[in-house]
């Protein structure tokens, strides 16, 4: 047999015996989720009900205000520009794992001058050695008997995708919060034009007590619990214009972008916003696929589980082939003449017999990093599960509770005008009046952050159950 030939058949053995490696990856089992079968007090899906999942956010959130801020959030936020550049880094990672697998072909040259005199430099005795060299050939090339390349792979493409479903978990993320940031801007004015309405009322019964105080009719009493009354309501003020701006710089940093002035004019209040469309909660089960934040977690689950198929194959012996064909010369000149071929073959075979445990503790190493990794996934499904079961608490009792709250601002509100009625005519004392005049500011206070409550308790659902990914 020819050199050439020998060499063919090498390459083409090894090639064969690369394609017929085995892998030592443990079968993968997706762990049973750890949740109920339903969620706690769920009512039958309607079958013209969409899941979340399947519901384009432009569906859900019909808001042309709101539609507006989303759009420029997903255009500027940072953080979801960042797991945009995530996916970008852990696919070039994968691909630089895959390229493990096959051969890195390399051109080289390479020239030499030597001779033992150091004389020589200066053309004093002795000799020079001479060497030319082109080769075109393989460098350390693995040949992936046992499958630690692959299995290297699998856990590099596995982190991949990992990262893409994060990416989809921060999209959904973001639109939910700016939803809600949203929302809780509409009551921060309400709360606002609320409690200036309430500041108004206090200082025309401040005035009035003080009046009836300089007649006599009233005690000093009563005047001091007036001005106490009217600062608390300055104080409420200037509180709710602190909280007011805080939460749109909020707003502001999720965008990206300053909050426009149109995204809360009107002042039409939380009642006028657009409704959102009630959504089926669907199973526990269907979480596994409709949550990018779960599937993230099983992709990294899978990733350490392809890992243990690597170290497991750190216990086998390495085979690595180098090889190379070109030419060589000890003259420049003559570097491609006939008879300067030249060529090489040499695998070498590395067999682990002592390494004071390190193998054996990077295979404990990693199966422990499976075990994180089914934890990390079952604490991922459970959360979901109690994400989507307190939205549906929130959708079960909070339509009551506002009910609740408005009829009780109802009867509040005519206590407050017959009181103040009574008052004025002299019945009733500066107390009762004062009392009826906090209780409807708290009770009105009550209404308006319960139905801001409803509408997030809405997003949390959409968000909870998936939803926020699709678009049209």
């Amino acid at each position: 047999m020819t050199k050439k030939k020998f060499v063919s058949t090498a390459l083409t053995g090894a090639a064969a015996m690369v394609l017929a490696g085995c892998s030592l990856i443990p079968a993968y089992e997706r762990p049973a989720a750890p949740v109920p079968a339903v969620y706690p007090g769920a009512q039958p899906a309607s079958s013209a009900q969409s899941p979340a999942s399947t519901l384009a956010w432009q569906d859900f959130f019909t808001d042309p205000r709101l539609a507006k801020l989303i759009e420029t959030a997903l255009a500027n936020n940072r953080d979801l520009r960042v797991s945009v550049l995530n996916i970008e880094q852990a696919r070039a990672q994968f691909q630089i794992q895959r390229a493990a697998q096959f051969p890195a072909l390399d051109l080289t040259a390479s020239g030499s001058r030597s001779s033992p005199n150091a004389l020589q430099a200066i053309g004093v005795g002795g000799s020079v050695a001479s060497s030319y060299s082109v080769n075109l050939g393989i460098t350390a090339w693995e040949l992936d008997f046992f499958g630690r390349v692959a299995s290297l792979k699998e856990q590099a493409l596995a982190q991949y995708l990992a990262t893409e479903e994060s990416r989809k978990a921060a999209h959904i993320s973001l639109i939910g919060a700016v939803a809600s940031g949203w929302l809780t801007l509409i009551a921060d004015d309400q709360l606002l034009e609320l409690t200036r309405q309430t500041l108004v009322t206090r200082e025309e019964s401040q005035k009035l007590t003080r009046m009836r105080f300089d007649s006599g009719v009233v005690s000093e009493i009563d005047l001091r619990l007036a001005d106490t009354l009217a600062e608390s309501a300055r104080a409420s003020y200037a509180e709710q214009q602190r909280l007011r701006m805080q939460d749109e710089n909020a707003l502001a940093l999720l965008l990206g972008a300053p909050v426009p002035a149109a995204a809360t004019e009107g002042g039409r209040g939380l009642d006028a916003i657009a409704p959102m469309p009630d959504l089926p909660a669907g199973l526990p089960s269907d979480l596994l696929g409709e949550r990018p934040d779960i599937r993230a977690a099983e992709q990294q689950l899978i990733a350490a589980n392809a890992n243990i198929g690597a170290a497991r194959a750190a216990f086998f012996p390495r085979v690595t082939l180098t090889s190379s064909i070109g030419t060589a010369s000890s003259e420049f000149s003559g570097l491609f003449d006939k008879g300067s071929k030249a060529w090489s073959f040499a695998p070498q075979i590395t067999l682990p017999i002592f390494d004071a445990g390190r193998n054996q503790a990077g295979l404990d190493s990693a199966r422990a990093g499976r075990e994180i990794a089914v934890a990390q996934y079952e604490k991922s499904i459970q959360t979901a599960f109690r994400e989507v079961a307190d939205a549906l608490a929130g959708r079960a009792t909070l339509g009551e509770q506002l009910r609740a709250l408005r009829a009780q601002s109802n009867a509040e509100e005519v206590r407050f005008k017959l009181s103040d009625l009574r008052y004025r005519n002299g019945i009733a004392s500066a107390l009762d009046l004062l009392d009826s005049q906090r209780s409807l500011y708290s009770v009105q206070q009550a209404a308006v952050q319960t139905r801001l409550l409803q509408l997030q308790s809405q997003v949390a659902l959409y968000k909870t159950l998936g939803g926020g990914w699709a678009t049209r």
